[in-house]
């Protein structure tokens, strides 16, 4: 008899449904996993054979045979576990073979029989009911999670043992204590820090707004303690909701990720994600052997990925971000397959204007050579820069520091506004934020005489041609932000003095 039963293994987001096939033969005793397991999930043999003996079962003396189809697929991982523990008591009759063959199971065995959470259930089951199986056996820990998927018929087991006795075996034998572990643990902030604590920096405020408004990149150059990291942090308060595809996204990565609460539901704030500069290539863009997990790009979808002083962290690292910039997703290739995460984020910079961060007004208290000046800001490359719509110089706060600027909620108000007026104008062209706008729908919708100004920039080499799309798009959204309808030449003008930290263009 071969018992059956299926389970889901992910690359990337998106998860392939595998049958799970045991079969039991009359020959010497042994325990084999066929269909291309890793190393992790070989070892499943002995959490399989300890946990089924500790739930008062009895494990087949004979020689067994697990089989993972499709046999071509890589499979790694212990979420597999269950499922393989499923379909050996099924080959062996000592569960329902019919109960077990129309469930989806997920879940990694411990040694005393008890399920423990996974990552990545969210995906995984939203695999399950995509491909039209609904009954998805999950660990307790992982309930919470999985019940967000739609359409779910969910059953969350503790146990081997209660799994069993789910399909019909009294014989098992449950745990002394199965407490229910939890998988993940939120790092969102209790209270979202407020712009009404950014005192002074009218430029930089503004200059946020507009990044907010209009889904831009920002960089920001200033002293120590001008402010930047506060700014920074700001700006996902002033961002909208993310929309029902963005939060199941999201939520799907931190998912997989490890960084996820499901009690608080699926993720409707845009994240936050601040790396230090020591971070590898793999943390910002996601890495690792076999399947690659997430990195920081993947896991700010939908919000800001924040990189405080730029120019420290490593030319390789920041030359990867340029294809997530462009592209809006990261494919991350493996011998075993590739990866895909979205990673459509707004980028944030600050950078000290030198290496002392003294190269501020007349420069009197900088103690840095020219060459060391001109060495630590090219750390940020042209092409990268290129595609930073906003690029703005932070001063120190002079008298008058303490002077209080509007709140989170009324900017956030402003916003929501600005970004409502190009939903609207760009729906039918499937963007939601003037970031997205194509160069030539850009330079079709806006007036001749509104783009010359751009226009002159490219023809004396002070704009690339992907330098006169970003501006232009920004001029959009200053005319969104003044509920103007088309952008005028001081819109371009402004847009072009925003991507020149407030020099001409």
């Amino acid at each position: 008899m071969i018992g059956r039963t299926r389970s889901v293994v992910l690359a990337g987001l998106h998860g392939h449904i595998i049958d799970v096939e045991a079969h039991i033969a009359a020959s010497l005793p042994a325990f084999t996993i066929v269909g291309l397991p890793d190393a992790s999930l070989n070892e499943s043999r002995d959490r399989v054979r300890a946990a089924v003996a500790c739930s008062g079962l009895a494990w087949p003396n004979r020689r067994i045979t697990v089989n993972l189809s499709p046999a071509s697929l890589p499979k790694s991982g212990s979420v597999t576990d269950v499922a393989i523990a499923v379909a050996v008591l099924a080959s062996a009759g000592m569960v329902d073979a019919g109960a077990a063959a129309g469930a989806v199971h997920l879940g990694e065995l411990g040694l005393d029989g008890r399920v423990r959470p996974v990552r990545g259930v969210l995906p995984a089951v939203a695999a399950a009911v995509g491909a039209g199986y609904e009954r998805v056996v999950v660990p307790a820990g992982n309930a919470a999670e999985a019940r967000l998927v739609p359409g779910a018929a969910v059953v969350p087991i503790a146990t081997l043992a209660d799994l069993a006795h789910l399909y019909g075996n009294t014989e098992a034998r449950a745990s002394e204590e199965a407490p229910v572990e939890q998988a993940v643990k939120s790092l969102r902030l209790d209270r979202a820090p407020d712009l009404v604590d950014v005192r002074g920096q009218d430029e930089a405020r503004w200059a946020l707004e507009v990044a907010a408004a209009g889904g831009h990149h920002l960089l920001m150059v200033g002293p120590p303690g001008t402010g930047k990291t506060m700014l920074a942090s700001r700006l996902p308060g002033i961002l909208p909701d993310l929309s029902e595809e963005d939060a199941v996204a999201a939520t799907s990565v931190h998912s997989i990720a490890g960084t996820f609460d499901p009690s608080d539901g699926l993720l409707r704030r845009p994240p936050y994600e601040a790396p230090h500069h020591s971070a590898s290539a793999a943390a910002i863009v996601g890495g690792g052997s076999l399947m690659a997990r997430p990195g920081a790009v993947s896991r700010a979808h939908g919000g800001v990925l924040f990189l405080d002083e730029a120019p420290e962290f490593p030319t390789r690292v920041l030359q990867t971000l340029r294809q997530p910039l462009e592209e809006g997703e990261v494919v991350i290739h493996r011998a075993q397959g590739a990866a895909r995460y979205p990673a459509r984020f707004q980028l944030v910079l600050a950078s000290n204007p030198c290496p002392c961060g003294n190269f501020y007004g007349a420069g009197t208290k900088c103690t840095c050579a020219a060459l060391a000046r001109r060495r630590y800001f090219g750390r940020l490359s042209g092409p990268l820069l290129d595609r930073v719509d906003l690029q703005v110089s932070v001063h120190p706060v002079r008298r008058g520091f303490a002077d209080e600027g509007e709140s989170t909620a009324a900017v956030a108000a402003r916003v929501a506004r600005a970004r409502e007026r190009a939903r609207v104008r760009l729906a039918a062209h499937g963007w939601q934020v003037n970031s997205q706008a194509s160069g030539r729908w850009l330079r079709q919708h806006t007036d001749a005489a509104a783009v010359a100004p751009v226009m002159r920039a490219l023809d004396h080499g002070q704009l690339t041609a992907r330098g006169v799309d970003r501006a232009l798009r920004v001029a959009w959204t200053l005319a969104d932000l003044a509920d103007r309808d088309r952008p005028t030449s001081d819109d371009v003008s402004a847009a072009m003095v925003l991507r020149s930290r407030g020099g001409a263009a």
